[in-house]
């Protein structure tokens, strides 16, 4: 018995008949991707070269600076471990739990002046200077001169701005320490200045680190004159800000890991300035009873 033919069906075609030469396609070599794009990086003031070197190459080794070294975190190690058996930051839990305010920064003495770093856009080639020095009543003394003219760098198109900031407390062996302010919600200043409003900003520590440049800010305006104020900012005043933009997303500062605080000033009214600082504490107001005073964006809000 003999099959029928098919002769209604097309005719069938491999693949290997329609490219006999090439089956895989040539290899695509990878993209370039700059790093910024993948990660973002470390900020280059604009106008300064980028440092190149290899991280071991940026450690200057020096045996009898080395010695002081060993001996100083020693003894911060033998600090850290007896405070430890005191209480919190070597305070009685008694005396911990009932402080109601607190002094965290002063000037008195020229010791105290090695806890701060000034700059200004002079780092970038602006025009701007600031110093700081120990005041006649051992208070911290900030002047200098504002310029708002911008340095001829071909890339930055705005400047003026003179800056002072605290350094990180830091314990044995380098370790990060943080300020916990969390028995307290209002930072209090007594200061004297010359009429100009400046900017305070407190960093935190941050769990991710696109987020390390992330500050919190409250304007501090002062009204001139002889006479000392007492400012009191609540917490909760404070709004956030990433490399001096505010950000949409709003939540409170954290007070359990508070790095540093400082002052910008930059009005962009050119001359000479004055800020004259006795301390910085903090506070427990009783009266004050707001927890954030910003609108907070919920995906899931409550009903």
């Amino acid at each position: 018995m003999s099959l029928p033919k098919l002769t209604h069906l097309p005719q069938v075609r491999l693949l290997t008949s329609i490219h006999p030469q090439q089956l895989l396609l040539p290899p695509v070599p990878a993209l370039a991707v700059p790093r910024r794009a993948l990660v973002q990086g470390e900020y280059r003031r604009p106008g300064q070269p980028k440092d190149n070197r290899l991280p071991w190459q940026k450690i200057t080794f020096n045996l009898s600076k080395g010695l002081e070294g060993i001996k100083k975190h020693l003894g911060l190690l033998k600090l850290d471990l007896t405070e430890r058996w005191v209480g919190p930051e070597g305070k009685p839990i008694l005396e911990h739990m009932l402080e109601q305010n607190r002094v965290v920064w002063e000037f008195r003495g020229p010791e105290s002046l090695n806890e701060w770093t000034v700059s200004c856009d002079h780092e970038i080639g602006g025009h701007s200077e600031a110093y700081l020095k120990l005041g006649k009543h051992n208070t911290g003394f900030l002047y200098g001169t504002l310029s708002s003219v911008p340095p001829r760098d071909g890339e930055t198109r705005y400047s003026g701005y003179c800056s002072m900031r605290s350094k990180q407390p830091l314990g044995s062996f380098d370790r990060k320490k943080f300020h916990d302010w969390t028995n307290f919600n209002t930072l209090h200043l007594r200061v004297r200045g010359d009429g100009r409003p400046w900017m305070v900003n407190i960093a935190a520590e941050t769990y991710f680190s696109h987020q390390k440049d992330d500050l919190y800010s409250y304007f501090l305006f002062t009204r001139g004159g002889p006479y000392w104020q007492d400012v009191k900012i609540p917490f909760s005043k404070f709004f956030l800000s990433h490399r001096g933009r505010i950000q949409d997303d709003q939540h409170c500062l954290w007070l359990d890991k508070i790095k540093t605080i400082g002052f910008t000033l930059g009005d962009k009214a050119d001359g000479p300035f004055q800020l004259e600082i006795d301390y910085i504490g903090v506070c427990k107001d009783y009266a004050h009873t707001e927890e954030f005073a910003y609108e907070v964006y919920k995906r899931n809000p409550e009903v």
